[in-house]
């Protein structure tokens, strides 16, 4: 019986085929677009991967490794050269004044000064004796003091020594004698500085000449004649001082 049920359905198939009845296609699934026509399209397994590792449920962790730096530090190495130094930064604004610092301990007391070093210095001398150049270079001589502050001019040698370094003004005076040339060096160390001149004549004259100098301590000035082919005297007297050489000091180069 069913066998012949079976034959029945093939056979009422068939006749259905045979009349030309629609035949019933398998079902395909359709292809949609997920990209733009400039892009290129994502393989099924891409885009899955995509969906599932945004989702917070397929999402993988992150793994962050720790390293234990006491295992992989090594030993100290040496100290390495000295680099060159670096360029000079800009100038920094000026910072608050500090506080004032505690007083310091009294210092030891200085080397005890010169006695005759003094900030002073004058001298004037005369000569009463007469005198005619004997030399080419005559040195002149005084046998009166009138003011000599700390001895600072040597009667014996006729020079004025400098102990106190400064400006200085100098003036000398004589008396030139008839018919005679008067010749006369100002001098400073051994070089003249200045000249006293008077030409012969019949009546004699005072003459004088004066001027200032610029000292350091050790240097001497001085008098000398000068003796050419010409005789050279000066004149003085023993009742009168007619030759005189004068100095003090103006201002001294330390105060």
């Amino acid at each position: 019986m069913s066998t012949m049920f079976l034959l029945l359905l093939l056979s009422t198939a068939n006749v259905s085929a045979e009349k030309g009845l629609p035949r019933r296609e398998p079902r395909r699934l359709s292809c949609v677009r997920c990209c733009g026509p400039s892009e290129q399209p994502i393989s099924i397994i891409s885009s899955r991967y995509t969906r599932m590792s945004s989702d917070p449920a397929y999402s993988v962790p992150k793994v962050q490794p720790t390293i234990d730096i006491t295992i992989l530090k090594g030993e100290k190495g040496e100290m390495g050269e000295k680099g060159y130094p670096g360029a000079v930064g800009k100038e920094g604004e000026r910072g608050l004044r500090g506080f004032n610092g505690r007083k310091g301990q009294k210092g030891q007391p200085g080397p005890q000064g010169h006695s005759c070093k003094q900030l002073y210095a004058a001298f004037s001398v005369g000569r009463r004796k007469p005198l005619h150049s004997s030399d080419y270079f005559q040195h002149v001589t005084f046998d009166t003091e009138f003011v000599n502050l700390y001895k600072h001019f040597n009667m014996f040698s006729g020079k004025f020594f400098c102990y106190v370094a400064g400006i200085y003004y100098f003036s000398l005076n004589v008396h030139t004698w008839n018919f005679k040339e008067t010749y006369l060096h100002l001098m400073k160390n051994e070089k003249e500085v200045a000249i006293l001149y008077a030409q012969p004549s019949d009546r004699s004259i005072m003459q004088s000449q004066s001027l200032m100098l610029d000292l350091q301590e050790g240097e001497e000035v001085w008098v000398r004649m000068f003796k050419r082919e010409r005789e050279n005297a000066i004149y003085s007297e023993e009742s009168d001082v007619y030759i005189i050489f004068n100095g003090h000091l103006i201002k001294p180069a330390v105060e």
